[in-house]
């Protein structure tokens, strides 16, 4: 099916190009979003007289987009999840938590202008993309930690991975007697 686009759709084309789509593509997507129009003459009449509306409203979108990329521009986001001594999280960070954490800090963005292609499963700072406008795309950092203080730790560059890094005490140096006292089964025996 062609379509003609009402706005620039990433990977398919410009405002006011004729493209081919499959058509459920158009019927599910396009066309109910009001993204396009079916390439007849009498749409393309319809769109040639609507243009100069098009395109400013386009233009205004973007520039609130810019706007409020502008502001998001270096801001990190903290999620506290709890997880496990190797970092791995017992739930994940999805779309929906990210918008949550960014709603609380005064911003309003919806879920599908996170790029979240996996969830994230474990602690540390992750570089999440938001599409705020289909020429307006901005990169935050998320710092996913078991509480805000270990969270500050993250952000200065310390990896909280390892029973030293969240309890204060080295893998290494401990000895089997730190565990247990072998004396202590004898002593009981004897008595």
């Amino acid at each position: 099916m062609e379509v003609i686009l009402l706005e620039r759709i990433a990977k398919l084309g410009q405002m006011g190009e004729t493209v081919k789509v499959r058509d459920g593509f158009a019927r599910n997507y396009l066309l109910p979003l009001g993204k396009a129009l079916r390439a007849n003459a009498a749409n393309k009449a319809r769109f040639e007289t609507e243009r100069a509306t098009l395109e400013a409203r386009n233009l205004e979108r973007k520039s609130e987009a810019q706007t409020v990329a502008d502001k998001l521009d270096g801001k990190s986001f903290i999620i506290v999840r709890s997880a496990g001594e190797t970092g791995q999280l017992y739930g994940s960070v999805a779309a929906r938590d990210i918008v949550e954490a960014i709603a609380a800090e005064g911003f309003n963005i919806n879920r599908n202008q996170v790029d979240l292609n996996h969830p994230i499963k474990a602690i540390g700072l992750h570089k999440v993309t938001l599409h705020l406008h289909a020429e307006v795309e901005i990169a935050v950092e998320v710092n996913v930690a078991r509480s805000a203080e270990e969270a500050e730790r993250q952000a200065k560059g310390e990896s909280l991975t390892s029973a030293d890094a969240i309890y204060g005490v080295d893998e290494d140096a401990l000895k089997p007697e730190d565990f247990f006292n072998p004396e202590a089964e004898f002593e009981a025996e004897e008595e």
